[in-house]
C-alpha cells in the first residue's frame, strides 16, 4: 500500500516539533544557542518534550541574563549544540517544525548545524506568527504573550525554552482547531499553504448576483448552511457558532483552494438556524448523511474522550477505561475530560471497592491473586460471591454517579481500624485515597448516570434562545429539531413519565453516532449547560416548569 505524503495527512492526525532556544542575541551569525526546548504535539495532544542548556562557547549578555535567569555558570558544564545534533534529529524525526517567529528560531538552528558540519533535515515548516497573522486579525499584537493571554492559556517560564515551546505548542492545538471549524483546513499541506496566504483588509471575490443576494440575508445565528448548484441540488453543508462569519470566509479573496471551489459551483445559499452549536453539529451530522452532497467528502472528526466502562455482560463485571462508546450490554461513565482524570477514578475504585481487576483471561484461570490475600477484592474467581459483588457493584455505580461520601465513610472507618492496630502502612493508603476523592470532587462526568442509559434533559444556554436536548436510553431528542428528523420532543417526555418509552424503536448506528458527537460537545461546553435528571421529577409539567430558570453561569446538578 502506497504510503501516504506527510503533507496530506489530516492535520488533527499530523506530528509536529514545536521548538524554541534562548539565545545570546538576536543575529544568528554572531549569537549563539544558550538553551532549547522542543515539545512533541501528536494527534492534538503534546506527548514528548526535550530540553538542554546549551554551552555557547561565549559569555552570556547580562541583559539575557536578566531577561531569561539562565547564567554563565548554568551553561558552564553543559553539552556543545555540536553534542546534542543527534538527539534533535531524533526527536524531530519526521514531525513538521514549528515556532512562534519561525524565522528567528529556525535560523539560529541551521547556523548552529552549519557551525557542526552537519546537514539539517529539511521537514515542514509551519509558523504560529503567520498563523495568528491570518486567525486573529481583530489582535492589535500577535507576540507569543499577547495570544496566549488573550486565549487565556496559562504560560509558565516566560522566556525559557521548555516553557515557550510548550505554550506554543498548546497555541498551535488551538489554532488548528479554528482553522479546521472556520476555514476548513483539512490536511498538514491545508494549514502549511494557509499560512503563507496574504494578509489582507477583509475583502471579498464577484459573485453571482443570487449568492450575493442570499449572503446579505445569512444571520448571525448558530445553524447549518447549504451550498447549492443551478439545479437546486445542495453541493456542500456545513455548521457554524455564526452562520454569517463563517459563510462569509468562503468569499474572501483568502479562501482556501476549496472553499472557493465550492462557490465556484454554487448558485445559491440556504441556511437553517439552531440556538446552539450542539444543536447545528448534530443538524450537520443528520444532513449530510441524508443529502449525502458531494463536495462532503468526509464527516468531521470530533475530539476523543474517555469513559469508564463497567463491563455488565459479565457474571462478575470489572472495569476498565475505554475512548469508545457502544450499545453493547454494558455501562458507561463519563465522559471525561482526559485520560488522567478516567485513571485516578479507576484508581479511588480499585483501592475502594472490593470488586475484581484482572482481565478476564487471568479471571478464568480460576486462581486467587494477591488481592483477595489483602482483602481488596471478594475473589470472585474462587468464592461464589454473586449477592455481595452486586452489592459492592452497586456502590461503585453510585460512586460513579457523584454519591462519594459513603466510599468516604468507608475508607475512614478502616483508617480507623488500620491505624488501632497499628498498620499505619494501610492507614496511610485509605488517607491518601480518601483524599484523592476529594481532589476529583469537581472532576467528574459530565452526566451522573450511564450513558447508555441516562434519562436527562439538558438545556444550552448559549444564544438568547436556550436549546432543549433529551438524552433518553441512549436516543438524543432535539426539541424543534430542524432536521425533521427525529422522534417528537414532547412526545418522549410524555413517553418516559407514562412509562411507555419501551415504545419506540430500538437504539441504533444513528443513535449512537448522534450520542457520541454531543457528549464531544458537552465534554468541551460544560459551562454553558445545564443538566436536569428526569428522576428526579415526578411529571411532564413539574419538569417544563423548572426549565425556564434564569440564565446559569455554569452547569449543575438538579
Amino acid at each position: 500500500m502506497p504510503q501516504i505524503p506527510l503533507t496530506d495527512i489530516p492535520v488533527d492526525k499530523s506530528e509536529f516539533a514545536v521548538l524554541d532556544f534562548e539565545t545570546t542575541g538576536t543575529s544568528a551569525r554572531l549569537g549563539r544557542v544558550i538553551e532549547i526546548g522542543i515539545v512533541k504535539v501528536k494527534k492534538m495532544k503534546i506527548t514528548e518534550t526535550f530540553q538542554s542548556f546549551i554551552n555557547p562557547l561565549q559569555r552570556i549578555p547580562y541583559n539575557i541574563t536578566v531577561l531569561t535567569g539562565i547564567t554563565n555558570s548554568d551553561v558552564e558544564d553543559a553539552p556543545y549544540f555540536e553534542d546534542l545534533t543527534g538527539q534533535i534529529i531524533d526527536f524531530i524525526g519526521d514531525a513538521t517544525i514549528v515556532a512562534h517567529n519561525l524565522q528567528f528560531d529556525y535560523s539560529f538552528l541551521k547556523a548552529e548545524f552549519e557551525r557542526a558540519e552537519i546537514q539539517l533535515i529539511d521537514n515542514p515548516k509551519l509558523c504560529t506568527l503567520k498563523l495568528a497573522r491570518k486567525l486573529y486579525p481583530e489582535l492589535k499584537s500577535k507576540s507569543l504573550g499577547a495570544l496566549t493571554r488573550s486565549l487565556k492559556i496559562r504560560h509558565k517560564n516566560v522566556h525559557r525554552a521548555l516553557g515557550d515551546s510548550t505554550v506554543t505548542a498548546k497555541l498551535l492545538i488551538k489554532m488548528i482547531k479554528k482553522s479546521k471549524d472556520e476555514f476548513d483546513i483539512e490536511s498538514l499541506n491545508d494549514l502549511i499553504n494557509f499560512q503563507s496566504l496574504p494578509v489582507s483588509k477583509p475583502n471579498f471575490r464577484i459573485i453571482k448576483k443570487k449568492l450575493a443576494d442570499d449572503l446579505v440575508k445569512i444571520p448571525e445565528t448558530p445553524g447549518v448552511y447549504f451550498f447549492k448548484d443551478a439545479k437546486d441540488n445542495i453541493i456542500y453543508i456545513g455548521k457554524a457558532k455564526s452562520l454569517s462569519k463563517r459563510v462569509k470566509n468562503y468569499f474572501s479573496n483568502s479562501a482556501m483552494r476549496k472553499a472557493k471551489k465550492i462557490t465556484r459551483l454554487a448558485s445559491r445559499l440556504d441556511f437553517k438556524s439552531t440556538n446552539s452549536e450542539l444543536t447545528a453539529l448534530l443538524a450537520e451530522t443528520t444532513l449530510i448523511k441524508h443529502h449525502n452532497p458531494r463536495l462532503n467528502t468526509m464527516l468531521k472528526k470530533y475530539p476523543q474522550s474517555y469513559f469508564i466502562r463497567v463491563n455488565m455482560t459479565h457474571e462478575y463485571p470489572n472495569i476498565e477505561i475505554v475512548s469508545d462508546l457502544d450499545f453493547d450490554g454494558n455501562d458507561y461513565y463519563g465522559p471525561y475530560q482526559n485520560r488522567d482524570t478516567a485513571k485516578t477514578l479507576v484508581e479511588i475504585i480499585d483501592k475502594t471497592f472490593l470488586i475484581r481487576e484482572c482481565k478476564d483471561k487471568e479471571f478464568n484461570k480460576n486462581k486467587k491473586c494477591y488481592l483477595a490475600d489483602i482483602e481488596r477484592c471478594l475473589a470472585p474467581c474462587i468464592i461464589e460471591c454473586k449477592n455481595d459483588y452486586k452489592q459492592e457493584i452497586q456502590k461503585m455505580n453510585d460512586f460513579l454517579c457523584g454519591e462519594s461520601q459513603p466510599a468516604v465513610d468507608r475508607l475512614l472507618n478502616q483508617m480507623k481500624n488500620f491505624s488501632e492496630l497499628q498498620k499505619f502502612e494501610q492507614a496511610a493508603e485509605k488517607r491518601d485515597t480518601v483524599n484523592l476523592i476529594l481532589k476529583q470532587l469537581n472532576r467528574g462526568s459530565i452526566i451522573s448516570e450511564p450513558i447508555n442509559r441516562s434519562n436527562v434533559l439538558i438545556t444550552v444556554n448559549e444564544t438568547i434562545s436556550k436549546d432543549y436536548v433529551l438524552f433518553i436510553n441512549g436516543r438524543v431528542i432535539i426539541k424543534n429539531d430542524i432536521t425533521e428528523d427525529r422522534c417528537s420532543f414532547d412526545d418522549a417526555v410524555e413517553h418516559f413519565y407514562a412509562d411507555t418509552i419501551s415504545l419506540f424503536p430500538d437504539v441504533g448506528k444513528k443513535d449512537l453516532e448522534q450520542l457520541k458527537i454531543a457528549l464531544s460537545w458537552l465534554v468541551r461546553n460544560n459551562t454553558k449547560v445545564k443538566i436536569h435528571y428526569l428522576k428526579n421529577y415526578s411529571s411532564r409539567e413539574e419538569l417544563f416548569s423548572r426549565i425556564g430558570e434564569p440564565k446559569i453561569s455554569r452547569y449543575k446538578r438538579t
